[in-house]
């Protein structure tokens, strides 16, 4: 019997994180591992985690195939940790020479507050391959790290790597703005660690057209794998029930609400359509976190409007990821809010294509979700972000709940299948399997 290959992934994010990214690093191990391969996933020190971001879906953990060894390699927390009895006696009593001999560690190694993760996944790397050589390094980004522990490793272990862009790294999404300045650090180690990785993989044709752009020579190496949906979380065939009709519709958006969506759009409209009279009664759902981080929520509370009393509108809080068919099947219309550019596709629009109910979009044209959407049979796409013209499109994609045709879900679902992980990760193993085996 052949050797099974083995694989080292470097994924910070990894549950129990609930970071938007970590669904992608869960189904990649999950599905390597399924296909033969053993899988050591290096993942943030779980004080992470519990202690500075507080961010956690428990539930999650026991979604990692068994298979998946998952280790944890130390880190220095100085940039998150305030609380003065953690600290050291030279910060407690030099604290600029601290800050200064900190800040040098970044501007001489890599300009990132998780360096020191890395180097200790470096080193952690570098034992395992001693005790048992790895044939591939796959290194997931945020954060940025993670790529160049890569990178580092390919030096001392002539171990081939592959860079995965969850988010891009120079590249503001939401602005379509270069992130940094010219000369700064961050130009210099993309550019250096797109020279020597094996692929570069992005979660959509714009974004991978961008980086080609600005790195023509690693070109022919860039390759797309899209997200997808969870079969193994998400039965698709428990949405196939029309909505009853002795109660009110409910429209739901489900996911992470942010500063960069236009939830104002969202909830005027929602207020125009009730007061035009269509589909009296129904209901505004809000299922998910407010922000990545427990710091961030009541801020954005305020910032989003939700803090309000709304009539009509409830926020109903987070869903663990095991349960989200719960939030799915609460609903009869789904809006896809989303802050995005060309450059931004999120996860979530596969799930909501995956319950074959209607979907309202409610973001700036040309958003990169509209490629998958436009063919979606149960798409409705506002003119324009003005409330009356969201109102409109809600309308009708009530219209459509309550008609309920069957064919139509079918064909629905029917195209959202072509679109679960692991149809968009299948083509990517069997790429490194191949590369691989070049190398054995």
């Amino acid at each position: 019997m052949p050797e099974r290959p083995r694989l080292l992934y470097l994924a910070y994010y990894f549950p129990p994180s609930r970071a938007s990214g970590v669904f992608r690093a869960r189904a990649t191990a999950n599905h390597f591992a399924e296909q033969g391969w053993d899988v050591t996933v290096l993942r943030a020190p779980d004080r992470f985690f519990y202690e500075f971001v507080r961010s956690v879906d428990e539930a999650l953990v026991d979604t990692v195939d068994p298979r998946v060894e998952v280790l944890q390699p130390e880190m220095d927390f100085f940039a998150w940790d305030n609380d003065l009895r953690n600290y050291s006696f030279w910060r407690g009593n030099f604290p600029v020479l601290a800050q200064r001999r900190y800040q040098r560690r970044l501007d001489t190694t890599f300009p990132e507050h998780y360096v020191t993760w890395a180097e200790s996944a470096v080193r952690t790397g570098r034992r395992l391959h001693r005790e048992r050589p790895f044939d591939l390094v796959i290194a997931t980004g945020n954060p940025f790290a993670s790529f160049w522990a890569a990178w580092q490793l390919e030096r001392r272990t002539k171990v081939p790597f592959v860079i995965d862009y969850r988010d891009s790294w120079t590249l503001d999404q939401f602005e379509n703005t270069e992130k940094f300045p010219p000369g700064h650090a961050a130009w210099k180690w993309e550019a250096e660690i797109h020279r020597t990785a094996a692929a570069a993989v992005h979660v959509n044709e714009a974004l991978r057209d961008w980086h080609a752009a600005k790195y023509p020579y690693a070109a022919d190496r860039m390759q797309v794998v899209l997200n997808g949906w969870d079969p193994d979380v998400m039965d698709a065939e428990a949405f196939s029930s029309a909505p009853d009709e002795s109660r009110p519709l409910t429209f739901a958006f489900v996911g992470t609400l942010t500063h960069v969506q236009p939830i104002g759009s969202l909830l005027e409209g929602y207020r125009l359509m009730a007061a035009a009279g269509s589909h009296p009664g129904a209901r505004l759902d809000f299922f998910g976190h407010i922000g990545f981080f427990s710091a961030q929520e009541m801020k954005l509370r305020a910032e989003l409007g939700l803090d309000k009393e709304i009539e009509g509108v409830t926020y109903r809080g987070p869903v663990p990821k095991s349960e989200i068919g719960t939030a799915y099947a609460a609903s009869d219309v789904l809006v896809f809010l989303n802050g995005g550019s060309k450059y931004v596709t999120t996860g979530k629009v596969f799930e909501y294509m995956a319950t074959g109910k209607p979907i309202v979009s409610v973001h700036e044209r040309g958003c990169a979700a509209e490629e998958l959407l436009r063919d979606y049979p149960l798409w409705f796409e506002p003119a324009s972000l003005d409330p009356a013209d969201v109102a409109a499109a809600m309308a009708d994609a009530g219209d459509a709940a309550r008609k309920a045709d069957p064919g139509t879900a079918a064909r629905a679902r029917e195209y959202a299948r072509s679109f679960t992980r692991e149809a968009a990760l299948a083509p990517f193993e069997q790429w490194a399997r191949d590369l691989v085996g070049k190398g054995r």
